[in-house]
């Protein structure tokens, strides 16, 4: 979940360290530090404290240059967030200077087993690394002592390591936590995420487990762990500063909410050649001979998985099941003969949805993973992959994301049905009634009106309802309201006897089967008390419903009611003067279970 950033060459270490944890500070952002290597005095210089990277920034304004660094912006995993836990950590004698994304699950075993005489300043399983490495050192090489040490560690693992003997290296090594190496005129950068390379770097390698690389200003070299020399496979960076940047918003939030459109439209062209698919029908074939479909995700991604079930089967008639990846992965229910799995992830980083894909590969079993990272590790080790193509998405809060999510499981229900629908044409719908609200939302002033108390519910029933799910789970994100969403049919089966005077209760109202029972829903919460607001489509709206979007395909409806949801979550935090993009305690990249 921490942002990692080293580089080495010809340019300022510290500006590309920076910029770099400035692009990654979704990932984390309790604490940041940088360290720098000081050519006065041969040593490499610490900057660290709890807070955010302009803290750091700030900082570090008076030091000198530097053409070789490490950085970290942290979530913290083990320890308080303040100092003496941020990184970077030293070894005992201050020799080796670590950064680390991930944890390390038997670091007090080894702490007890082989660090009995060494004093720690943290309370981080990241020192224990260090302490491990300078250890091992006294009696074998550098590169040897690294890879004894990573061969230790039991969990989760992305290492930038520097060597005050050797000023002109870089050591990092990956396991579970992603690392990508960089090549430019610049020199070499190596990160967490794609995003830190850009405008530094025109080529990257993403990491595979258990390897570590050497760095030099002008070389790199890859080895596996038993220190074998390995190829590398560059491929050309194809991001540029506009998709890391706010542009003319204020929030990436709302950036990325209005370019939803947009992110439906690339999709439409990424996986169509005028009316081929270009999903490979290996694919299609292999899910057709399937009995079942298990489709495992987390948070946001779970909410579009619960979707794509009910496109799925309405589509195809496939059975589908959807299951919390962090449930799956140590309770695995009973399967069925022929079960295809399909791994819902942002990311493709997600360490519970990690966990599953090894299970499910043990078992042979054959895993589709949909992804907004083709280089990820769950791209890389399922079967098949599908990208979603939304673009960097830097706020915690997913909205582009999960709309993409939706959209190529749509695309994925089409192919595996009898195609009745022009899947392209609605979508393309969906897509135009998404800017038309855009263009004429008001939902701010709803949001002054309504929100006003410390709780409120989302109620919806069949798709409205799942899309409650997701928008609660916005709202409560970033506003900190305590927001639940319910099946409209199920408020009074306990749920009930929470409405006060003035408790805020949202509908979403899609879907004509059901429109009636939602609404006797919403009388029974106003009786109560409750003050409601609904969002419909203008082709069920009734005359004082609160926002109306235009109608699309009664199968791709929550790609709209979503997205008035995301905005009251926007709004409501704006209205609380909270940070949008960056909500307390939370990360972008789940790396750790």
């Amino acid at each position: 979940m921490c942002g990692i950033v080293g580089f080495i060459g010809n340019k300022n270490a510290k500006e590309v360290i920076l910029n770099g944890l400035s692009r990654l500070e979704y990932r984390g952002y309790d604490s940041a530090g940088l360290s720098l290597f000081n050519s006065r005095y041969r040593v490499f210089d610490v900057f660290k404290d709890e807070g955010r990277v302009q803290k750091l920034i700030d900082s570090t304004k008076e030091s000198q240059f530097s053409n070789i660094g490490i950085g970290h912006t942290r979530w913290a995993t083990h320890g308080k967030v303040n100092k003496e836990n941020s990184h970077p950590h030293y070894s005992q004698t201050r020799r080796f200077i670590i950064v680390h994304n991930g944890v390390i699950e038997n670091y007090q075993q080894l702490k007890d087993q082989y660090l009995k005489n060494s004093s720690f300043v943290s309370e981080t399983d990241t020192e224990v690394i260090a302490q491990l490495i300078e250890t091992f050192s006294q009696t074998l090489n550098v590169e040897t002592a690294i890879t004894t040490t990573l061969k230790l560690l039991h969990g989760s693992y992305a290492l930038l390591i520097l060597d005050s003997n050797d000023p002109e290296k870089i050591y990092a090594a990956k396991y579970k936590s992603p690392l990508i190496i960089g090549k430019g005129d610049a020199g070499i950068t190596i990160a967490s995420d794609l995003m830190a390379l850009v405008g530094y770097s025109t080529d990257y390698h993403a990491l595979d487990d258990k390897t570590f690389i050497v760095a030099r200003p002008d070389n790199i070299r890859l080895f596996n762990l038993n220190n074998e020399s390995l190829d590398f496979h560059f491929k050309p960076i194809e991001l540029d500063d506009s998709d890391t940047t706010k542009g003319e918003y204020a929030h990436f939030m709302m950036k990325e909410v209005h370019e939803q459109p947009s992110v439906v439209r690339r999709i439409l062209t990424n996986y169509f050649d005028k009316d081929a698919s270009l999903i490979k029908p290996e694919i299609i074939d292999q899910i057709k001979s399937s009995d079942r479909i298990f489709i495992l995700a987390a948070g946001t991604s779970m909410h579009a998985g619960l979707i794509g079930k009910q496109m799925i089967e309405k589509m195809s008639s496939i059975p589908v099941e959807v299951h919390i990846a962090s449930e799956f992965a140590y309770h695995q229910p009973l399967l069925s003969k022929k079960p295809f799995f399909i791994l819902v992830t942002q990311s493709g980083e997600t360490a519970d949805l990690r966990a599953c894909l090894v299970n499910i590969k043990d078992q042979n079993y054959p895993i589709l993973t949909i992804t907004n990272v083709p280089t990820s590790t769950l791209a890389r080790e399922a079967s098949y992959a599908l990208e979603l193509f939304a673009g960097p998405e830097i706020a915690v809060a997913s909205t582009k994301a999960y709309v993409a999510q939706v959209t190529v499981l749509s695309l994925l229900a089409y192919e595996l049905s009898s195609k009745n629908i022009d899947i392209k044409k609605e979508l393309s719908i969906a897509a135009t009634s998404i800017e038309n609200f855009l263009a004429s939302e008001n939902i701010r002033e709803h949001v002054r009106n309504l929100l006003t108390r410390r709780n409120c519910f989302f109620i919806g029933r069949g798709l409205d309802y799942f899309v409650g799910l997701e928008a609660a789970l916005k709202l409560k994100e970033i506003s900190y309201i305590q927001t639940e969403g319910f099946a409209a049919g199920e408020l009074k089966h306990g749920t009930i006897a929470l409405i006060e005077d003035k408790t805020p209760v949202i509908a979403i109202i899609s879907d004509p089967k059901i429109n009636g029972n939602t609404r006797s829903n919403l009388k029974e919460v106003q009786a109560r008390g409750a003050s409601t607001l609904i969002i419909s489509t203008r082709d069920l709206a009734y005359p004082d419903d609160d926002v109306i979007l235009d109608p699309v395909h009664p199968l791709l409806t929550p790609l709209i009611t979503v997205v008035p949801t995301q905005l009251i979550a926007y709004y409501a935090a704006l209205e609380r003067s909270y940070d949008i993009d960056k909500p307390r305690n939370l990360a972008k990249s789940v790396t750790v279970e």
